[in-house]
């Protein structure tokens, strides 16, 4: 008999480890304490995580499947992976453990031993929910300068024949991203996100969520997640009906209070295995052909999906072990605690950590532009700041999560992925949102107490990153306007940088 071990964010009957099922072959699905606990991961995620599992082994089990299903408060439920399957093969005559291969490098460092320790072979197969295998990806970085996404995104495209004519992109653009910058205007109408009834299992999930992890980050009421494919597909032709249109125009835009926006918050449903890249891709394909959303719109939401998604994905695999450990700007202040309760008069923070506890979500431009923001300029250390974006977002996990922070948002990585780093002061915020309106700081005040902390944040980053940053093309602009300013200009920077850091320190509110 054959165990077929199937993880927490492998939730497809179409899983590698799943295509030669046999009925008489046992499946094993298990909640453990190693890996809910490893980072404390917001309350909502463990929720969604838990009851997704389990509604997946009940249709698995309708469709006639033997289930060994492992509850977390199961009393002989041993809190690892490893060991739930050694107890399994104490249990039963077991010839094979077979078993997809997961998303962290340190789950496959740790699998690719278990054949030795548990005297059985362990077939690890490809994961082939994915678009680029690791080996395509790998050859496509080979001898390259420069990883770039738009090169790789072009080479997806062509590949699966998405946005295309016979003579090249749809409209003659492959990117439409100078098109989705739109400030948000006043009075927007931003539908209402899709929200999912909680049955008796989920509620169940609830009560052990609320019992065992009650020191664990973030809220979890309301829980309107979909724990089902068929309702992530209802979320799917939801955003599609009802949002794809303006996701274009208004994907970067923040508005106070309106977290959902324009976006799709399907990332958690394809993370986990509930929906699969092509059907999305295809369902917003249709869309345009149709006439129900425009290109600008349709071609930003591939793009992330064919091309963002994967692309993230080989590098991380490309680049680990490494890549975890990497620091390029040696950065290595203390995360602040208002990352963890949103206490600060920094209204922007504080609407995107308070949205982030409450929904275990936030859009990308909060992510990279806010809170990534504020962690680039201050220095924040890279394996903190890691670890609260894997903890806190329901769609988190490390290889699309590592590559996005220590890449995007903190530049660690020196320049593999990004051509600079995303550093902005306190004018892109209010451009793009309208929290500048409602905060105790003025974004239009460079200096001082009443400053708004990102324009000071933001010259210190640059100043006190000379060596590192002086030589990148795309920053030469920045450092020709720091060499002009006055002596007392750049005391100023520092001074308010120091107050501020100090304010911190003293557990002085923000």
């Amino acid at each position: 008999m054959k165990l077929r071990l199937i993880l927490g964010d492998q939730l497809s009957l179409s899983m590698s480890s799943l295509a030669d099922a046999d009925k008489d072959d046992m499946i094993l699905m298990c909640e453990v304490r190693e890996e809910a606990t490893y980072v404390k991961h917001h309350k909502k995620k463990i929720v969604f995580l838990f009851s997704a599992m389990r509604h997946f082994a009940q249709t698995l089990k309708t469709d006639g499947f033997n289930v060994q299903y492992v509850h977390y408060d199961d009393p002989e439920n041993t809190g690892s992976l490893r060991g739930e399957v050694a107890r399994l093969m104490n249990e039963h005559s077991i010839d094979e453990v077979i078993v997809t291969s997961p998303g962290e490098h340190r789950l496959l460092m740790d699998m690719q031993q278990w054949a030795d320790e548990i005297g059985t072979p362990v077939s690890i197969r490809p994961d082939d929910r994915f678009l680029c295998t690791t080996e395509e990806f790998a050859t496509w970085a080979t001898d390259r300068k420069q990883l770039r996404m738009e090169y790789f995104y072009r080479e997806m495209r062509q590949k699966y024949g998405v946005l295309m004519t016979d003579d090249g992109p749809i409209g003659g653009q492959w990117n439409y991203d100078a098109d989705n910058r739109k400030s948000p205007p006043k009075n927007l109408s931003v539908p209402a996100p899709f929200h999912a009834e909680i049955d008796a299992i989920t509620e169940d999930v609830i009560t052990l969520v609320t019992d065992h992890f009650a020191d664990h980050f973030g809220n979890i009421d309301p829980f309107h997640f979909a724990v089902t494919r068929d309702g992530a597909l209802q979320a799917l032709d939801m955003f599609v009906d009802e949002r794809l249109a303006m996701f274009g125009d208004y994907q970067d835009a923040m508005i106070q209070d309106e977290p959902w926006m324009y976006h799709s918050h399907i990332g958690l449903y394809l993370n986990c295995g509930l929906l699969t890249p092509l059907e999305c891709i295809a369902r917003a394909e249709a869309a345009y052909h149709e006439g129900d959303a425009p290109l600008n719109a349709v071609e930003g939401f591939i793009r992330q999906i064919l091309g963002w998604r994967e692309y993230v994905r080989g590098i991380y695999w490309l680049k680990m072990p490494d890549y975890k450990t990497m620091n390029a700007l040696d950065a290595n202040r203390s995360l602040p605690e208002f990352y963890w309760t949103a206490d600060t008069q920094m209204n922007c923070m504080r609407q995107c950590i308070t949205e982030t506890k409450q929904n275990a979500y936030a859009h990308h431009i909060q992510r990279l532009m806010v809170l990534g923001n504020f962690a680039l300029i201050a220095g924040l250390d890279p394996e903190q700041v890691n670890d609260w974006y894997l903890l806190v977002y329901a769609d988190a996990y490390e290889w699309v999560e590592l590559p996005n922070v220590s890449g995007m948002i903190l530049f660690a990585d020196g320049g593999v992925m990004a051509s600079k780093p995303y550093a902005a002061s306190g004018a892109y915020i209010n451009k793009m949102s309208n929290y500048c309106g409602s905060c105790r700081y003025k974004h239009t005040v460079k200096n001082g107490p009443n400053a708004c902390p990102f324009n000071y944040l933001y010259w210190d980053f640059i100043d006190r990153n000379a060596d590192k940053l002086r030589g990148n093309p795309r920053m030469g602009f920045m450092y020709k306007t720091l060499d002009r300013m006055s002596d007392d200009k750049r005391d100023a920077i520092r001074m308010d940088t120091d107050r501020f850091f100090k304010q911190i320190a003293a557990d002085e509110k923000v």
